[in-house]
C-alpha cells in the first residue's frame, strides 16, 4: 500500500504541473500587492515592491559574479532585511541558498562551506576577516560579499572624532549612493593626512588593509539623510569598555573588528584642527560643499535634534 502511494506521488510530480518557485511566487505577490507591507524591521515598513527590487539587485549582482543555476550561496546573516533580500535573490537566480547560524565558529563555518561547495557567501561586514581566514580551506569559495553594519561602535574623547553631516535626499538618488559618496570623501581625507591606501568598497566602513579606521552610519529623517561618521585619530583601548558592557565571550571577537587609527597608519600625530581642514577640503572637492563656522540651519537643527532623540530612545 505504501509503495503504491509513493509511486502515484512520483508520477504526479513528474507528469503534473511543477510547483511555482519561491522567486516567481514573490513576483506574483508583488504584481498584486506591491504597496502592501512585506517586512517590518526596527520600526520601518518594507513593501513587497521594495523587497522584490532588492532581491533583484542581489540576483543581478550574483549573476555578474558568475553565480549560476544550481550553484550554492552561503548566508551568514541574522534576522535583518538583508537576509530576506539575499535569500529571495538567490531563488530568483535558481541558485541554492545555504543559510547557517551567525554564532558558528571557524571550524563549523569551514565545514559547511566545504560540504556545500558554496561559491559565494553573503555575511555581515564584521565577519569578513573571519571568512577570509578560512578561504584556503574552502577551494570552491570565490566570493565573500558583505552587507550591513552590525558591529560595536566605540567613542573615546581622547581618540575618536564624531562627524555628523546632513544632506537633503534630493542630492542622492538612493541611500547607497549617499554612503558611497561619504566613503569617498573620507578616503580622500585620510589620503590628505598621510594614511597609506585607505579604501571603501563595502557599506559601513573605511579600512586600511584589513583594519577599520572609520565607521559610517546613515539614517533617514523625513526629507534628509543624516550621516554619522566615527574615526580614530589615535589608538583606543577597548578593554575597559567590556568591563561595563557585557558581550558574550563567544561573539566578542566577532563584535569587535580589528581597528586602526590615523596616527598609527600615518606615523604622525594629527590634531583635530588638521583633521577638520583635510575633511573640509575633501568635501569641497568631491561634493562642492564649503564648510563655514556658524549656527546650524533650520533643517540641520531639526535633523540633529531628532537624531539625538532617537539615540536616547534606543
Amino acid at each position: 500500500m505504501f509503495g503504491r502511494k509513493r509511486k502515484q506521488a512520483t508520477e504526479t510530480a513528474v507528469g503534473g504541473k511543477l510547483p511555482m518557485s519561491l522567486g516567481k511566487a514573490i513576483e506574483e505577490i508583488v504584481r498584486r500587492y506591491k504597496r502592501r507591507d512585506a517586512l517590518h524591521f526596527e520600526g520601518k515598513a518594507i513593501s513587497y515592491q521594495e523587497l522584490d527590487e532588492n532581491a533583484n539587485r542581489v540576483a543581478t549582482g550574483l549573476a555578474s559574479l558568475g553565480i549560476q543555476r544550481g550553484d550554492r550561496v552561503a548566508l551568514m546573516l541574522p534576522n535583518i532585511p538583508d537576509f530576506a533580500y539575499s535569500f529571495l535573490g538567490i531563488q530568483k537566480l535558481g541558485a541554492v541558498a545555504v543559510p547557517f547560524n551567525t554564532m558558528y565558529k571557524g571550524r563549523e563555518i569551514s565545514f559547511i562551506l566545504q560540504d556545500s561547495g558554496a561559491k559565494a557567501i553573503i555575511c555581515l561586514s564584521n565577519f569578513a576577516n573571519l571568512i577570509n581566514e578560512l578561504r584556503d580551506e574552502c577551494p570552491e569559495l570565490n566570493h565573500v560579499i558583505v552587507t550591513g553594519q552590525r558591529t560595536l561602535v566605540f567613542l573615546d574623547p581622547d581618540a575618536t572624532v564624531n562627524v555628523q553631516l546632513v544632506f537633503e535626499k534630493s542630492r542622492f538618488a538612493e541611500p547607497d549612493e549617499a554612503m558611497k559618496a561619504l566613503g569617498a570623501v573620507f578616503v580622500k581625507t585620510f589620503d590628505k593626512l598621510g594614511v597609506p591606501d585607505p579604501w571603501y568598497k563595502h557599506q559601513g566602513a573605511v579600512r586600511v588593509g584589513g583594519r577599520k579606521i572609520a565607521t559610517i552610519l546613515l539614517s533617514e529623517i523625513e526629507n534628509l539623510y543624516i550621516g554619522n561618521i566615527v574615526t580614530f585619530l589615535s589608538d583606543m583601548d577597548s578593554e575597559p569598555l567590556f568591563k561595563v558592557l557585557y558581550v558574550p565571550p563567544e561573539i566578542k571577537d566577532k563584535a569587535l573588528e580589528p581597528l586602526t587609527s590615523i596616527s598609527t597608519e600615518s606615523g604622525k600625530d594629527v590634531t583635530l584642527d588638521q583633521f577638520k581642514e583635510a575633511l573640509s577640503l575633501a568635501l569641497s572637492e568631491d561634493l562642492g560643499i564649503e564648510i563655514e563656522t556658524g549656527e546650524l540651519t533650520r533643517d540641520e537643527m531639526i535633523a540633529y535634534e531628532k537624531n539625538i532623540a532617537l539615540a536616547n530612545r534606543i
